[in-house]
């Protein structure tokens, strides 16, 4: 992994040495915890920051991609998300990372030693002992590696954390009043929870929900609707640009609002709610929400194509989030291209980025997209970036080439980590190497000129500032 990691030709070098390379981070997307940005944390060792454990609520922190890897090399989950030493785990990563050839996280570890720690061979069961004690040594005692210190080491302005409607934001607040942060910490919204309503603990939730805006309960679908707008503004006025949706795919079920309140009271009064009921109460929400977002200039992400917690064992003995999830096919562009038609009909289409976790869906997407677009911000409506299990060179690639070829390529705005790990953000670094060489085989193959000028103003707008103008960034 020399300075010309992934650059294939001279274009590809140029592109990136010249313009992207020190070009600062906006990550518009993830899941890194504020609190633990303004306590300004500190990992004892690599095991902790890579491999994680349990925070105090039983819930686990971790980087979920590693703990995959590991499990598809046979390592006992003791060694995984267990109790066991940190140094064995480590051991245990690293048998499993020697095996990994071809897949993208051999790549972002080895970025990661080397970016933090200065660590540039690959890191091996040979020297794993060496490079133990060394990140001990320097993530214990160097001041650039706490988690401030580690986001202000890649050069990132804007953090855009995920936090749910009924957070009180006492973390992001906080930050607010740092003077000297050197980067912004913002929340975007993730109202998942209010939307799926026949998933475990929806009704327990409408309780939450209703206390974060000073009521007992709610009556009606039409009450929840005002109180996720009213959450909406309090998150507004805390600096929120984005929100964020996890879908299991993208319905579109419209009905009368007294529909959709005979919905909500069959919910909560434990009914069992067939398909088309919870559309019809999804539906209802998620326009709603949708031309709230419209109304206060806030970025619209739906994510879909994710099987959550498939292994019932793993699930019921881990929790969600832990690593057993997979793609799934859904073919849904059909409800995605008439919810953004009818929001479009009252112009309260909002600035809207969809990512899916399926490669097949990347054409379809991209060409509804196209039929949305408006000349409120270039790109209003993005195919965004390969996410998770796409999060691949591959992936990258693909997603890449189906937006130049039936979008603007131009107008992308770029990378986000989607991570929980504060070493993610040479995943940054490692998007940027792949755009500068998909773009630079392009002008070595004479399929665009060698124009230096326009060139330099595509690379700069994909890694940095389209996402600055998308967002309203400053």
């Amino acid at each position: 992994m020399n300075d010309d990691f992934l650059l294939e030709n001279a274009m590809a070098k140029h592109l990136y040495h010249t313009c992207a390379e020190d070009l600062p981070i906006i990550d518009y997307h993830c899941h890194l915890p504020p609190k633990e940005i303004y306590e300004n944390r500190r990992f004892s060792n690599i095991a902790e920051i890579w491999l994680g454990g349990k925070n105090e609520d039983g819930s686990y922190f971790g980087d979920h991609y590693k703990w995959r890897l590991m499990r598809s090399n046979g390592v006992d989950e003791e060694l995984i998300t267990g109790n066991a030493d940190p140094y064995q785990k480590f051991l245990a990563f690293t048998d499993a990372l020697e095996m990994a050839i071809g897949n993208p996280m051999y790549h972002w570890s080895n970025l990661e030693l080397k970016k933090f720690f200065g660590v540039d061979v690959p890191l091996t069961r040979d020297n794993a002992e060496d490079i133990w004690n060394k990140t001990s040594i320097m993530l214990q005692n160097d001041p650039d590696l706490t988690v401030r210190g580690m986001i202000r080491k890649c050069n990132v302005k804007y953090v855009g954390t995920t936090d749910d409607p009924v957070d009180s934001l006492e973390w992001h607040e906080k930050l607010a009043e740092e003077k000297n942060l050197g980067f912004t910490v913002r929340p975007s919204f993730r109202p998942d929870k209010a939307v799926n309503i026949t998933k475990e603990g929806w009704k327990e939730y409408m309780g939450a929900l209703a206390k974060s805006v000073g009521k007992e309960s709610f009556s009606s679908c039409r009450e929840v609707c005002e109180a996720l707008n009213e959450r909406i503004d309090f998150f507004k006025a805390h600096g929120c640009v984005a929100s964020d949706h996890g879908l299991d795919y993208v319905m579109y079920r419209p009905c009368s609002l007294s529909e959709a309140d005979e919905v909500f009271r069959k919910a909560m009064a434990g009914e069992t709610l067939t398909k088309e009921d919870a559309e019809k109460y999804q539906t209802t929400v998620l326009l709603s929400l949708a031309r709230k977002y419209h109304a206060s200039d806030i970025a619209m992400e739906i994510h879909y194509g994710c099987q959550r917690n498939i292994n019932e064992k793993m699930y019921r003995l881990e929790g969600p989030d832990t690593g057993f999830d997979a793609a799934v096919e859904c073919d849904c562009t059909k409800e995605l291209a008439a919810f953004f038609s009818a929001l479009d009909l009252t112009d309260e289409l909002p600035k809207t980025i969809v990512f899916s976790l399926n490669q097949n869906d990347f054409n379809a997407i991209a060409t509804i997209l196209g039929a949305f677009q408006s000349s409120e911000v270039p790109g209003k409506m993005q195919l965004g970036a390969a996410w998770w299990f796409l999060d691949t060179k591959d992936g990258m690639e693909a997603q890449m080439r189906s937006l130049a070829s039936l979008g603007l390529l131009g107008n992308f705005i770029g990378m986000l980590t989607d991570s929980r790990s504060f070493l993610s953000y040479t995943r940054h670094d490692y998007f940027r190497r792949i755009a500068c060489n998909l773009i630079g085989k392009w002008v070595m193959n004479s399929e665009y000129p060698n124009s230096h000028e326009s060139l330099e103003k595509i690379v700069e707008g994909i890694c940095y500032k389209n996402a600055e103008r998308y967002f309203g960034i400053e």
